[in-house]
C-alpha cells in the first residue's frame, strides 16, 4: 500500500479496549469479563459485551453461564487455533475472553518444554531463565492473534489473570505486601504494556485489632456486606492504569460490565 501524508489524521479515536482483568479469588472475574449485569447486588444477565470465552483448562469459571464459549483449550496451540477461528470466521460476537492467563502460562511451558525436550522451564535453553524468556514470544504471539481481532472485527480483548501477594521493595518506602499478577514479571511486563486497561477488583475491608489476653490480633471485616468494586488506576497495594479515555476512568466502580460501560460512554459522549 502506497502512503502519502494524505493518509494522516488528527482524529482521536476510541477502539475496542485490550483489558487484562485481576483480582483475588471468587471475586467475580469470569462474570465481569462475561458481560455481567447487576441488580441489587445480584447477577440478573450476561452477555452484554457479546463475548465468546477460550477457557484453559483448569479453569472453569465461565461452565455456568450462558455464553458462547470453546472446548476447553489442553494447549497452547488450542488457544491459538481458537483465536484464528473467530478471525477466519463470521460470527456475532464483540468480546474475546481469555480465562485465564494463569492458567495458560503453564500451558505455554509445557509447550516449549515439548518442543525443546526439557523436563521443564527452568531447563529450557540450558537454564539460566532462558525458558521464561521464549515463554515470552509466545505470549506475544498469542497478542499479535488478538490484536488482529481488534483490527479486522473490532473485538474487545480480556485477559484474566490471578493476583498473589508480594512484598515490594520500593527505595523511597519501606518494604511493604501489594497485589500482583501471578504469573512470571516477564511475562506480565508483557501484558500489562500491550493492555489499553488494566483492571483491579476486590472487596473493601477494614482491619479491626482485639486483645485476647495473649496479645493484640488483627482480623479483616468486609465492610461493605459483600460489595465488589473494580478499581482502574494504580495504587500502591494494587495494580492498574490505563491510556487515553481509560486513563480518565473513575478510580473506583460497581465490579459489573454494565456500570464500567457506562462510565466509559459517559467520558465519550462528553468530550
Amino acid at each position: 500500500m502506497a502512503i502519502s501524508l494524505s493518509s494522516i489524521t488528527t482524529e482521536a479515536q476510541t477502539r475496542a479496549p485490550r483489558i487484562v482483568l485481576l483480582g483475588v479469588e471468587k471475586i467475580g472475574k469470569s462474570s465481569f469479563a462475561c458481560g455481567s449485569t447487576v441488580e441489587n447486588g445480584h447477577v440478573v444477565s450476561y452477555g452484554a459485551n457479546a463475548p465468546v470465552v477460550i477457557s484453559v483448562k483448569g479453569e472453569e469459571g465461565t461452565d455456568a453461564f450462558p455464553v458462547a464459549k470453546f472446548p476447553v483449550a489442553k494447549t497452547f496451540e488450542d488457544v491459538l487455533d481458537e483465536v484464528a477461528a473467530i478471525y477466519r470466521e463470521d460470527h456475532p460476537y464483540k468480546t474475546v475472553v481469555i480465562d485465564s492467563a494463569s492458567a495458560l502460562e503453564p500451558v505455554i511451558w509445557d509447550k516449549l518444554c515439548r518442543d525443546t525436550g526439557a523436563p521443564s522451564i527452568e531447563k529450557v535453553g540450558g537454564g539460566f531463565g532462558k525458558g521464561y524468556i521464549e515463554a515470552v514470544n509466545l505470549w506475544r504471539k498469542l497478542l499479535v492473534g488478538l490484536d488482529a481481532l481488534r483490527e479486522k472485527k473490532n473485538m474487545a480483548s480480556i485477559i484474566i489473570g490471578h493476583v498473589k501477594v508480594k512484598s515490594v521493595n520500593n527505595p523511597d518506602t519501606d518494604l511493604y505486601d501489594a497485589y500482583q499478577f501471578d504469573i512470571n514479571d516477564r511475562a506480565s511486563n508483557l501484558l500489562y504494556r500491550w493492555a489499553d486497561l488494566i483492571l483491579f477488583a476486590n472487596v473493601k475491608v477494614a482491619v479491626k485489632k482485639s486483645d485476647d489476653g495473649v496479645g493484640e490480633k488483627a482480623r479483616a471485616i468486609d465492610i461493605t456486606n459483600g460489595q465488589r468494586f473494580l478499581y482502574t488506576q494504580k495504587r500502591p497495594s494494587h495494580p492498574g492504569g490505563g491510556r487515553g479515555i481509560y486513563g480518565a476512568l473513575p478510580y473506583e466502580l460497581p465490579f459489573d460490565w454494565t456500570s464500567f460501560m457506562a462510565a466509559v460512554r459517559s467520558l465519550t459522549t462528553n468530550k
